[in-house]
Formats: structure tokens, sequence, C-alpha cells
């Protein structure tokens, strides 16, 4: 089994097994298998354009092109042997011949009785007496497969002296069950020359012309390698589309000098070993083609559009161009300076005007003009998310500080402005643009609440003030100088104000307080220092009454609604040392007590 090595002709024989939907016969001995009009059994044939039984893989036929195509549907019998024969005519006497032939295992590899039978078949080729054997050849096992699988098998033979017919014959080497199954289809006989060559004289086997390079002629030479044919004969052919040819009249040598071409047009020579043999086409072979392919002119690639982004976004700019055609970016319309090959899409890194020109990927043939698309890269507004504290009561004004004089701005508020005055906390974003290029802002801003004085007390001479909430605080009885503390020490009993305040906000907070307190003990010597029993700040209550004793009862001092301050005197004469007794009385809160004079 094997392929011509060389070229080969057209095809003088072709079956194809026709087409229809409705199964059809061989002509009468060509098998001695029983047709089927439906599935066929073992032993059994079809020519059918479906093979949708046993499980089978169901294919239409192999050759391309056909609509309802048949294949020979095969269902080896018990017996193995011949299953098909057809006579070829119209052969050239000692001249070489490719058969070939498409066939399928259609048992497929999982079928449910396993791998099955595999198909094996012989090819013959007999002459025409069916007396002398010329070449044979065999398959081997072909095994199922999981999805349909169309393999090609050849055989080459030489026609002797006299022979211008022959036999094919088609064996079957297995035997029928489950497997052996096959289809058959685009049976094929062709001469089988030399492999033939035609080049130009760069040695090229082809060659690509920009239209704007036309009309182009080029010389041809042909090179056979001898593998067959022992002396070569040419008829020069030529082409508009690579199907149908005609001979280029008087060139028959082995070097031909093409006109002016404007088109594209393909090459090729028939060949054989005797003159006459070249208008025989069951006796001649053709080269390999040799095609002149003119490249149309690219238009200039389509602009996907200019490009506005933000100086570090790397979305490139692009164009498009139809398949076959790829793009190289320019630094100018015309000349300029190469920024990248093969490639539809660029990277810019600055802002410009970049240019794209369309070339063919065969022939390298480049548009007459570029295409010009635009880049800007948009400066990316500078900023900081922050943090910020307002105070309770007041407002503050947040910025969106962008280092861009004409940018613009949005808040999550729906203010425009760059800046907005809130006196809610909570989260804000402004939305920065500059031109296309926008960021987002954010800025997280916390309430301090005030303080909240729950209540102010006079403990001895000190005055105590707590508040219901805390923080960095800060106390004052004056309004001017405030501590953290929020103990006053040695406070001299009166009417205050209490003032507190954050320590980062304007606003105070304050109370009134009386503070008063009862002395533990004075000293009336003299010396001008706590020389008097004073209760302090006791005027400035609703109603007030005062009482002192000596330690048997003898009332000593009395007042009522006043200021109250006692000397130690009593009927004029000096007090001794001793302890005295008191009973205070402000807006019905009674006191009692002693304390102590001193001398």
């Amino acid at each position: 089994m094997g392929f011509c090595g060389g070229n080969s002709g057209d095809p003088i024989f072709t079956e194809t097994f026709g087409v229809g939907t409705t199964n059809a016969p061989l002509p009468a001995g060509t098998t001695s298998y029983t047709f089927a009009s439906g599935q066929p059994n073992d032993g059994s044939y079809t020519l059918s354009s479906s093979t949708n039984w046993f499980g089978w893989h169901n294919i239409g036929d192999h050759t391309p092109g056909d609509t309802n195509g048949r294949n020979l549907v095969i269902n080896a019998d018990f017996t193995s042997g011949e299953f098909y024969r057809t006579a070829i005519s119209g052969l050239c006497e000692n001249t070489t011949y490719e058969f070939s032939s498409w066939m399928i295992n259609l048992l497929p590899a999982n079928h449910s009785c396993g791998t099955g039978i595999p198909i094996n078949v012989k090819f013959e080729i007999w002459d025409s007496t069916d007396t002398q054997l010329l070449a044979s050849g065999d398959t081997g096992d072909i095994f199922g497969t999981s999805s349909p699988d169309w393999r090609q098998y050849a055989l080459v033979f030489q026609s002797k002296p006299g022979q211008t017919a022959v036999i094919l014959k088609m064996l079957n080497n297995g035997v029928g069950g489950c497997g052996n199954d096959l289809a058959i289809d685009d049976i094929v006989f062709k001469t089988c020359g030399d492999t033939v060559i035609i080049e130009d004289t760069l040695n090229e086997t082809y060659v690509a012309v920009c239209e704007n390079n036309v009309p182009f002629s080029t010389e041809l030479k042909v090179t056979p390698d001898f593998s067959i044919f022992s002396s070569h004969f040419y008829q020069w052919q030529e082409s508009s589309d690579g199907t149908t040819w005609v001979d280029v009249v008087g060139e028959n040598t082995d070097n031909y000098t093409t006109p002016p071409l404007f088109n594209t047009t393909f090459y090729r020579v028939k060949v054989a070993e005797d003159a006459v043999n070249l208008a025989n086409d069951s006796c001649n072979s053709t080269s390999d083609i040799f095609e002149v392919q003119i490249i149309p002119q690219p238009n200039a690639p389509t602009s996907n559009g200019d490009v506005m982004v933000c100086e570090n976004d790397t979305t490139p700019l692009s164009v498009t161009v139809p398949s076959g055609v790829t793009v190289n970016w320019y630094s100018a319309a015309t000349g300029g300076t190469l920024l990248q090959a093969d490639s539809r899409t660029f990277n810019a890194t600055t802002s410009g005007i970049y240019y794209a020109e369309a070339e063919t990927e065969i022939g390298n043939c480049t548009s007459n003009t570029r295409t010009a698309v635009q880049i800007t890269f948009s400066e990316i507004p500078d900023f900081e998310d922050e943090t910020l504290m307002f105070c309770e009561t007041e407002t503050i004004e947040l910025h969106a500080d962008t280092n861009i004089s004409t940018a613009t701005f949005l808040w999550n508020t729906g203010v425009t402005s760059e800046f907005i005055t809130v006196d809610q906390a909570g989260i804000y974003t402004v939305d920065i643009t500059n031109e296309t290029c926008t960021v987002t802002k954010t800025i997280t801003l916390a309430r301090i609440d005030l303080p909240r004085i729950k209540s102010v007390e006079s403990v001895g001479k000190s005055i105590v003030i707590t508040t219901e909430n805390t923080g960095d605080f800060l106390y004052s009885i004056n309004g001017n100088i405030f501590q953290p503390n929020p103990i006053f020490t040695n406070v001299e009993g009166g009417n205050y104000t209490i003032y507190v305040k954050h320590q980062n906000c304007d606003t105070l907070v304050y109370a009134d307080f009386i503070h008063f307190f009862i002395p533990k003990f004075f000293t009336p010597n003299g010396d001008g220092v706590n020389d008097n029993f004073d209760l302090k700040g006791i005027e400035f209550y609703q109603t007030s009454q005062v009482s002192i004793f000596d330690r048997y009862g003898k009332l000593l001092k009395f007042s009522k609604n006043a200021a109250f301050s006692w000397d130690g005197l009593f009927a004029g004469k000096l007090l001794e040392t001793d302890d005295y007794w008191y009973v205070v009385e402000i807006n019905s809160q009674q006191f009692r007590g002693h304390f102590t004079l001193k001398r």
C-alpha cells in the first residue's frame, strides 16, 4: 500500500456511488453480496446516504459537496473473499497509476459487543483478462474508533505494454459477526509521474505582488526529479482560479516567461514521457502549481476611536482591519519612526497622535494612507482620604483639596462645589473629575459630643463637677481659667457659674451654682486669717436661717435671710476656746453640727 511519490494527474476515474435518499444496488456483476434495500445483514451490502443500523456510526458520505451522497456499505460475509470489482478502461500502456479509496470502520469502539472484529481489506489490480495480477496491498486491521474516522488508502501500479484497461478488486480478509462492518467512498484513479516543481529565478515556488506593482512578469523553470519518467515532454498551462486550466499555445519547453500580469494567475505543466501523451490526460501527470498572486492594496485601518484616559491607565489605541491584514504603528502620517509592528493595538505612554498603517500578511502590501488615532492622558487629581471631627452644635467645612484648578466635583450629598458645610457625622465622598479621569475621596466625619453636666456639689471647701458623659473636658469656675480636673479646692463660698467644654471645641456648657460649706473651726485671734465664722454664699439662697449655741444650748447668734458672719463675741465679750453648735436651715433643708472656736 502507498501513495504516488511524485505528482499525480487529474482523476481519470472516479466512483462516488451517486446521491439520493433511496438505497440503490450496484450494477450487475460488481459484487457477489446480496443487496439490501434497508439494513444490510452479514453478507449484504447497500448504497446508502446514512448508516443508522446496529449501533454503527451514523455517517453521511465522504464526497465533498454532496447532498444525500451515498456510500458503499458492506456487512462482511461469514466467509472472507471478494465483495467488490469494477473495470477501469481508457488507460495508457507503460504508465504508472495511483488507485485510492476512502474507508471507515462503522463499529464504534464502545459498541455493546466490545471492540468487535476489525475490518481488513485487500486491494488488487488485475489486467483486463483477469489473469495477471499487477499489484495488491492490504490495509491491515482497522479497529473501531470512538468517533467516525474516514481514512484514505492507496496502491500504485504500472500498466504493461498493450494494456489499456484493468480490473479493481476489493476482498475482505476478515469474516462476519460482530464487527467487520465498513463503508467505502470516493474511489479514484490518477496517473502518477515525477515530482515536478516550478520555480522562478529566485527559486521561489510562489510569488505575491502588490497591485501597485502591476503589470508584473516573471520567468519560470520546470525541474523534474526523474523518479518515474526517464524523459520529459511539457505543455504549459494557466488558470485564473486554480481549477480550470487552458494550454498556453506553443509553450513546450522547461522554461516560460509570463506575459505582463494584472490579476492573480496560476501556472503548471502537463508532463509525459512521450510527446504524443501530452494530449491524453489518462497518460500524463501535472506539476506542482506556481501562483502569481496579485494582492489588492489594503485600505487604511478603521479607527476604534480616540482615547481619553487617566495617566496610569493602560487602555491601548486600537484599529480594525480585515482578516489577512496586520497593522504597523508610526509616529507620523508619512515616514516617521516605526513604533510597533504587527499589532492591531498600541500602548502609548504619552499623549499625542499616532498613525496606524495596514499591511497585508501575504505580499507585505501597505495602505496608501495611515489612520490617525489620538490618546489623551488626563492628570489624576491628587488627594488623601481624611478622618475629621467636629463639635456638636457647630458646623464643619469639608474640602476636596485637589491640585487641579479645572477639576469638577460631585459630593454624595449632591453638591457640586469644591467644599461643603455639614453638621452631621457620617461618611462623605466626593468624585473629583479632571476631563475623563475621576477619583473618589472619602472623608470620615465623627462628632465630638459636648459635655453634659450631671451635678455640681460642694464637698467641704471644694467644688466637685460631675458630667453624664466622658471626654477630653476642661472645667472653669470663672470662665477664664480652665483645668482638666473637675475638682476645685479651697474655694470660698459664693455664687458661681460653672463652665465645662471639650478641649477641641469652643462651645461652653454652664450651670449656676451656690457654693456653700460650714467651716469646721475658726480662729478669732486678730491675725486677719480665719478670724470669723463665715457662712459665705448663704445670702444667695431664697430662705435661710442660722442659730449658734454653746454646749449648754444657749443661743449665741441668730440670723435670717441674710449673709452670716460671727466674730466669736457674745454680748461684747470674747468667748473661750470650745466647741459650739449650729442649726442651719436653707430652703427648708436643715444642717446640724458643731465647730471649734480656737484662740
